[in-house]
C-alpha cells in the first residue's frame, strides 16, 4: 500500500483524518461488490464478515472465500442498507477503497515527496492529487462534514473542515502543493484553471455509493494564492420533514396551522448556516401532494425535490430573485418560495403573490422573529399588506448536540449561570470528548427556534406601527423565546451551557 511520499513533502496532520482501509476490504474491487451484491466490512483471524445484498446470486461467496483465504460470516441486508454500506466503505466516483488506502492518510503520515505543479500537470503524473482531492471529499462526507476549506498560506497549504457549524484544521501541507490541488479542483469544476485573478464559482456532481453529492466550489483569489471553499450538499437532507428538525410544540403548532393556509407569506429567520432553507425544503415536502403546483427560485438551488419546480437566479442573464418570482406567478402555482428576501421589489412581489392567493414562503437575514416585522417595513412593504398577509415567523439557531457517549454532569459556571437565568452551582450535561466524537464532545446539531404567530391583536398593531418591544411583549406573553428554548436544551441535558450561551450572545 503506498503512501503520500508520492504526493507532498512535510504533509502533517492536525486532528487525525484517518481513512482506515482493512486489507480484506481493499482487495475486493469497488465493481465486484458494487455488481455481485457482496461488500466486506471487516473481518478477523477467524472470518471475514460480509454484507450480502437480499434477493443476489449467491454463487459469487464461493469467488469471494478463494480471494479472502479465510470462511465466511454473513449477513442479508436490503437495498437501502446495501447502499449506504457501499458509500460508507468506498471511496467516491465508484473508485475502490484502495484509492482512499493509496492515500495513507493517518496519524502517523510523516514527511511526502511531491513532484512539481509542472510534473502534476502532465495527465501521467495527476493521479496522486485527484486520488487526494477525492480522499479528502469522501472523508468529509463520512464524518458529515458541510464545508471544506482550501486555504493557501506563505508557509503552508492548511485544509480545514467546518463540521457542525465549527471549522478545525485537518490537514497541513507545504505551500507548493496549493497550485496543483486548486488546479485540478478547477478542473473538475469546469472551471477557468488560466485566470486566477477573478472568484470563479462552479460545481462537481458525485456519487458516493448510492447517494448522489452536490460539491459547490468557490474560488477567490489571496495574496498566497487561490482560496477554496468546497460545500458538500447530500441530497439525502432533502428528504427532512418537520418531525426531525427538532421543534418545541409551540413553534411546530404556528408552522403547520401556517403552512394549512391557503394564502399568505411565512417567513424563516436568522443568521447564515443556521439551518433555514433546511426548514424550508421540510415544509415544501409536508405540502408536496401531488395536489399542488410548487414553485421555486432560489440561489443556488441546493436540493433537487421530486414534484417541486425549481428555478436557480441567474443574476448574468437578469434573473434576478425579483425577475424569477414575476415569472413563475405566470405558471399557475399554489406554493411559491423565494429563497430570500432581499430587497424592495422581491418583497412587495411576494406581497402581491399573497394578496392573489398563493402561499409564500422565504427567508430574511434578522436576529429574531419580530425583527422580521420592521425589516419588512424597513424594505417598503406597506404596513396594511403586511398586516393582511403576513402568517407567521420562525426565528432559529443551530447548537451543537452532546455526544451521549460521553457527556458527564458538572455544576453550573457561574457566569453562565447568570447568562442563562439558570441557578449557580445547577448540575447539568457538558462536553467531554471521546473516540465517537472526534473528541470534541458534539455529535450533530439541533434546533433553537421562537415563533410569531400573526393573531388579529398583532395585525392591529402592525398596522398601527407599533415598536419591536411592544410587538415582543404581545407574541412571547406565553410563547418560548429562543433563549428560553436553549435554556430548555440545557435543561435536558441536549446540549452545553457553553454552546447555549454562544446563541444567546448572538441575539443579542
Amino acid at each position: 500500500m503506498a503512501d503520500l511520499t508520492e504526493i507532498a513533502p512535510g504533509l502533517s496532520l492536525a486532528t487525525g483524518l484517518d481513512i482506515a482501509v482493512s486489507p480484506a476490504i481493499s482487495s475486493v474491487p469497488y465493481t465486484f461488490a458494487r455488481d455481485r451484491g457482496l461488500l466486506v466490512e471487516g473481518g478477523d483471524d477467524a472470518f471475514a464478515h460480509v454484507v450480502r445484498l437480499e434477493g443476489t446470486n449467491p454463487l459469487p461467496l464461493l469467488e469471494l472465500r478463494r480471494v479472502l483465504g479465510r470462511p465466511l460470516s454473513v449477513r442479508q441486508v436490503s437495498l437501502a442498507e446495501f447502499e449506504k454500506l457501499l458509500a460508507t466503505v468506498y471511496a467516491i466516483d465508484g473508485t475502490a477503497a484502495a484509492m482512499a488506502g493509496d492515500l495513507g492518510i493517518g496519524r502517523d503520515s510523516a514527511a511526502l515527496d511531491l513532484p512539481s505543479a509542472e510534473d502534476l500537470l502532465d495527465s501521467a503524473d495527476d493521479a496522486p492529487a485527484i486520488r487526494l482531492i477525492n480522499g479528502l471529499i469522501a472523508e468529509a462526507l463520512r464524518q458529515g462534514v458541510s464545508d471544506i476549506h482550501v486555504e493557501p498560506y506563505e508557509q503552508a497549504l492548511v485544509v480545514r473542515m467546518r463540521m457542525d457549524g465549527v471549522l478545525a484544521e485537518k490537514l497541513r501541507m507545504p505551500a507548493h502543493v496549493a497550485p496543483v490541488l486548486v488546479s485540478r479542483i478547477k478542473v473538475m469544476a469546469r472551471l477557468d484553471i488560466a485566470e486566477r485573478r477573478v472568484p470563479q464559482d462552479g460545481r462537481i456532481s458525485l456519487s458516493l455509493g448510492g447517494r448522489l453529492i452536490d460539491v459547490r466550489v468557490s474560488t477567490l483569489p489571496s495574496r498566497a494564492g487561490e482560496r477554496v471553499v468546497l460545500r458538500l450538499l447530500d441530497k439525502e437532507n432533502a428528504g427532512f420533514d418537520l418531525a426531525h428538525l427538532g421543534l418545541d410544540g409551540h413553534s411546530r403548532d404556528v408552522l403547520t396551522r401556517a403552512l394549512a393556509e391557503p394564502n399568505g407569506v411565512i417567513l424563516v429567520t436568522g443568521p447564515t448556516g443556521s439551518g433555514k432553507t433546511t426548514t424550508l425544503y421540510a415544509a415544501l415536502r409536508l405540502l408536496n401532494d401531488g395536489a399542488r403546483n410548487i414553485l421555486t427560485v432560489e440561489d443556488p438551488v441546493e436540493y433537487a425535490v421530486d414534484g417541486v419546480g425549481q428555478t436557480q437566479v441567474n443574476g448574468k442573464v437578469g434573473l434576478t430573485f425579483a425577475a424569477g418570482l414575476r415569472a413563475i406567478l405566470r405558471q399557475d402555482p399554489d406554493v411559491v418560495m423565494v429563497g430570500e428576501i432581499r430587497d424592495r421589489e422581491t418583497a412587495e412581489i411576494a406581497v402581491q403573490a399573497a394578496l392573489t392567493g398563493h402561499l409564500v414562503l422565504s427567508t430574511v437575514h434578522t436576529n429574531d422573529a419580530v425583527g422580521a416585522v420592521t425589516r419588512m417595513r424597513d424594505m417598503g412593504v406597506e404596513a396594511f399588506l403586511l398586516a393582511s398577509t403576513l402568517r407567521a415567523v420562525l426565528a432559529q439557531r443551530l447548537v451543537r448536540r452532546l455526544c451521549h457517549h460521553c457527556s458527564c454532569e458538572r455544576p453550573l459556571d457561574p457566569s453562565l449561570a447568570n447568562l442563562l437565568g439558570l441557578k449557580e452551582g445547577r448540575l447539568v450535561r457538558d462536553a467531554v470528548g471521546c473516540d465517537a466524537c472526534d473528541n470534541t464532545g458534539f455529535s450533530g446539531r439541533i434546533g433553537v427556534f421562537e415563533a410569531l404567530r400573526v393573531d388579529d391583536q398583532l395585525r392591529r398593531m402592525i398596522l398601527a406601527g407599533e415598536s419591536e418591544q411592544a410587538i415582543s411583549r404581545h407574541v412571547f406573553a406565553d410563547a418560548p423565546k429562543l433563549a428560553k428554548s436553549a435554556r430548555r436544551l440545557v435543561k435536558e441535558g441536549l446540549t452545553s451551557p457553553a454552546e447555549a450561551a454562544r446563541i444567546l450572545r448572538q441575539e443579542g
